[in-house]
């Protein structure tokens, strides 16, 4: 018998794992890896200050504050730490989990709403291949290129529901919770679905919610979420359209609406052809969806409520999005793929192939995989790479203020990659400042003073390290005259002011 029970359990793991690490490995190759992009400026900064306090010693705050909200980067210091595992393969490998766990996720949801197999990994398969879909106006994707704790907690939320549908409900609890301790805002979307479908499940279903349930402002752990505005911090909203839906273009618009339009459609029809476990979990993403937009209209509206703003209440739209590329794809395995091997292989060749296309347009001048110890071609992640070999530690840098847009960059942190102090930049850090207040005086005075870049001399260098300590620069080169200039490449050259 124990011996019956083994086979059982390697042959089960076979039939399971074998697929699932296939379609997360299709994922990751098309959706690409990319440390130090967009939020991994800030996360992973923060991790190597857990790592190394010597590191940062200026302007640590604009990563340090947004941090506190999360376990992550300690978490991931301790793991470093205790496995001493280098954190560039720890962040990789973390990576990976977390995609696996996702996707795992979505099979056991998949096998609750689809009685069909082939129906149940065509919805794998899909939200395998776009994890990379941009969700609406939202600046999100379904996951992110690199390691960041909403991959984290989007797998413990889809875990959760998972539970839930398989009447484990109970079980759901801890793992919400483990999910607000890595995201509180993106776990308290996932405890408002939760409380939707556990609604929507009810035998008869009293589809009835608390004005309580899914409220966003519950997402909050620290008091300088609440902190007053400034005309700084405004001017930083400003600069972030996706901030506020009553900024958005009408095909954003379309993107919100359409979803949860196509959800109610979905539910109708599941319920008119007698398919209860469907019909109803489509009935929850509806509800949820209509909730939630009603939610993110009425705290984005009224302008004594634009301190609300930064809790992006229409990112709800992250879990609407994830549920209809699972249920796509669910339906596209039920009427079209069945078991035909070649209209698999055109499936997976036509959205892991598409997506897999957008990345290497959207990342210019890189590697669509950045795996550790590659060498890199790209002339900032080369500069970045011998600031962080050859300068010393204590090292405060300016850059251009805007370079995270420029030609070739690739939205790169500097503070991650080159692991030194820089001066505020107009992009990453005025994210950060919309998050925490208190840091806009400072942002907007460093700002000011690195006005008209492009054309400084070394007399505004000079003015920059008497007004902050500044001592190195990266500029374009050929530089301008009169620093002292340690390193180059056909683009770029780190210097000393004098």
């Amino acid at each position: 018998m124990a011996a019956r029970n083994v086979y059982l359990w390697h042959k089960g793991l076979i039939k399971e794992g074998l697929p699932l690490l296939l379609f997360t490995m299709l994922g990751f190759l098309a959706m690409g890896y990319h440390p130090g992009f967009e939020d991994d400026g800030v996360y992973l900064a923060a991790v190597k200050a857990d790592l190394n306090p010597a590191l940062y010693p200026h302007n640590s705050d604009f990563f340090r504050l947004q941090t506190q909200a999360t376990v992550f980067d300690g978490w991931m210091a301790h793991f470093v730490n205790w496995t001493r595992v280098p954190l560039a393969w720890a962040e990789l490998l973390w990576q990976f989990a977390a995609l696996l766990l996702i996707l795992w996720a979505c099979r056991r949801i998949a096998a609750q709403i689809f009685p069909s197999v082939p129906a149940q990994w065509a919805g794998v398969g899909m939200v395998a291949a776009m994890f990379t879909l941009p969700v609406a106006g939202t600046a999100l994707n379904i996951a992110d290129q690199h390691l960041h704790p909403r991959n984290l907690a989007t797998a413990l939320i889809l875990i959760a529901i998972s539970r839930i549908l398989e009447s484990k409900r109970w079980q759901a609890i801890p793992l919400l919770f483990l999910a607000f301790l890595f995201h509180p805002i993106m776990a308290s979307f996932g405890m408002s679905f939760a409380a939707f479908l556990t609604l929507a499940l009810l035998e008869p279903s009293p589809f009835r919610a608390p004005a309580a349930i899914g409220s966003v402002a519950a997402a909050a752990p620290l008091g300088w979420i609440f902190a007053p505005d400034s005309p700084s911090w405004r001017e930083a909203l400003a600069s972030r359209s996706y901030y506020s839906i009553y900024r958005w273009t009408w095909y954003e618009w379309l993107g919100a609406l359409a979803p949860l339009f196509l959800f109610w459609l979905l539910w109708r029809v599941a319920q008119a052809r007698g398919e209860n476990r469907l019909a109803r979990f489509a009935m929850a993403v509806f509800a949820y969806g209509v909730f939630q937009q009603v939610i993110a209209m009425a705290m984005l509206a009224p302008a004594s409520l634009v301190r609300l703003t930064p809790f992006q209440p229409m990112r709800y739209l992250q879990l609407v999005y994830l549920f209809m590329a699972l249920a796509a794809g669910g339906l596209l395995g039920r009427f079209l793929l069945k078991t035909h091997a070649w209209r698999w292989a055109a499936y997976l060749l036509i959205f892991n192939g598409g997506m897999f296309l957008a990345q290497w347009e959207l990342i210019d001048e890189g590697a669509h995989l950045e795996l550790p110890g590659v060498a890199t071609g790209n002339p900032w992640l080369q500069a970045f790479d011998w600031i962080r070999h050859n300068t010393p530690t204590d090292a405060y840098f300016a850059v251009d203020p805007r370079y995270l847009a420029a030609p070739g960059e690739g939205y790169r942190g500097f503070r991650a990659l080159a692991e030194r102090s820089q001066l505020a930049d107009g992009i990453k850090d005025t994210a950060v400042v919309m998050q925490v207040p208190s840091l806009a005086p400072a942002w907007h005075e460093q700002l000011a003073a690195q006005s008209g870049w492009p054309r400084f001399q070394l007399a505004d260098f000079e003015r920059l390290k008497a007004q902050f300590r500044v001592d190195w620069v990266l500029v374009s080169y050929p530089q301008a005259p009169g620093l002292d200039c340690r390193w180059h490449n056909d683009g770029l050259t780190v210097c000393r002011i004098p």
